[in-house]
């Protein structure tokens, strides 16, 4: 097996949906991230072995994107492309199957990545309509397409906007959360609490220069629009619960992840790419796990990463404690929290994992330089973006272990070991 080298990453600012990035496609997005990384690095008109990018939210016009941001990029045309989707996993789950096919001396080289932008989403009509579109679309006769367009009813092309609901539950994202918060007792304070320490901790990762070699300025914009440096506890007590309104409600939009129009990706390769080129390594990619849970049965939409660090540890005959950074994705601060308690628990451990429970972590060590409640959180590129800044922590730090966890839809999480 060969070792995975993170040679560099690459991202554009994240900036709230709706604002800077308004009608800007997912290509567009993408194709400026990638860019930055294939001029950075000197790989303009250049073959690599594989891209893998994705995107939760596309346009049918979009079904080659990775292609396309390959070709739009400026690497070689003789340079493969795949399109892949695991929701808010999506650019972590490129970077893994990248990573295994270099392992396997596959290929010796590869750009994971994501993207996904709110402000120019697809918008469908109602089945109905697009139903007799079709009929119109494959008549031949003139009668056959009078006959598409009898009973037409104007109400019918009222659009229906991209939703963010589960389709078992019908629950979205954030009503999920909130009951996961309500599940394992986690206070508002706790949630807002996280969140400041996330904005400040982002804010000062950008005034010492961290993201300076990261982020590629694009459209106006040159850092993250979202982070606050300025917010406070007293400024979030002020605001209403959004998911569940009643006096129980505990998530606001200060303790959640925004709407977040946003692309990143990461260059990994063999050791023998990166001697042969030239390349100075940031980390090693070491080891992955997924899971799944059963959300429907109330084991909670987001909680898959507490069912998958487990194996992942197990496999790696690793505690923990064993970490010197942890980068737990927040979908929501309230997530996280819950994550951190069910690793704590011991009679939850046994009886879902089937394993001891994993203790308590150094919070000092989590999201060092942010996370995505101040950063936001393009679905598809939010991997990308982790494994790029806790590989540069790492390279500075100059040796360590980091944790990756990923809470996607679903009741999936992708996980992921990096080391230097």
């Amino acid at each position: 097996m060969k070792k995975v080298c993170i040679i560099d990453g690459s991202r554009i600012p994240f900036v709230r949906s709706g604002t800077k990035y308004m009608g800007l496609s997912n290509k567009d997005l993408m194709s400026a991230a990638l860019k930055g990384l294939v001029e950075k690095l000197g790989l303009q008109g250049k073959e690599i072995g594989e891209v893998v990018l994705g995107s939760v939210v596309k346009h049918a016009a979009d079904f080659n994107l990775a292609r396309e941001c390959t070709i739009e990029a400026g690497l070689s045309m003789r340079t493969p492309a795949t399109d892949l989707q695991k929701a808010c996993g999506t650019s972590l789950e490129a970077v893994v199957s990248l990573a295994n096919k270099i392992a396997l001396g596959q290929i010796d080289s590869g750009i994971a990545g994501g993207t996904d932008t709110n402000s120019e989403i697809p918008i469908e009509f109602k089945k109905e309509f697009s139903d007799r579109m079709l009929k119109l679309n494959y008549a031949r006769s003139t009668a056959d397409k009078l006959k598409a367009l009898v009973g037409f009813n104007p109400k019918d092309l009222m659009p229906n906007l991209p939703g963010i609901t589960e389709p078992r539950t019908g629950k979205s994202m954030g009503e999920g959360c909130e009951q996961m918060a309500k599940q394992w007792g986690i206070s508002r304070e706790e949630q807002d609490q996280l969140a400041l320490e996330s904005h400040h901790k982002a804010a000062a990762a950008y005034e010492t220069g961290f993201y300076n070699d990261l982020v590629v300025p694009f459209k106006g914009a040159e850092k993250d629009s979202i982070i606050r440096p300025d917010t406070s506890m007293d400024k979030m007590r002020k605001l209403r619960p959004v998911f569940d309104r009643t006096e129980t409600g505990t998530l606001t939009a200060a303790n959640s992840s925004s709407l977040t129009d946003g692309a990143a990706c990461v260059f990994v390769c063999s050791e023998e790419y990166a001697k042969e080129n030239k390349l100075e390594v940031m980390a090693y990619f070491s080891t992955a796990q997924s899971a799944a849970c059963d959300f429907v049965g109330d084991e909670g939409l987001l909680l898959a990463p507490a069912f998958a660090v487990p194996k992942l540890l197990k496999r790696a005959q690793l505690t923990l404690q064993d970490f010197d950074f942890y980068e737990i994705h927040e979908a929501f601060a309230a997530q996280v929290l819950c994550t951190l308690k069910a690793w704590e628990d011991e009679n939850w451990s046994r009886e879902k994992t089937g394993l001891p429970a994993l203790g308590s972590i150094d919070r000092s060590k989590m999201n060092v330089m942010g996370g995505s409640v101040a950063m936001g959180h393009p679905f598809a590129a939010t991997g990308a973006r982790i494994v790029t800044g806790l590989a540069k922590l790492l390279q500075q730090k100059g040796s360590g272990r980091g944790l990756i966890s990923i809470c996607t839809a679903g009741g999936m999480g992708v996980t992921a070991i990096i080391e230097r």
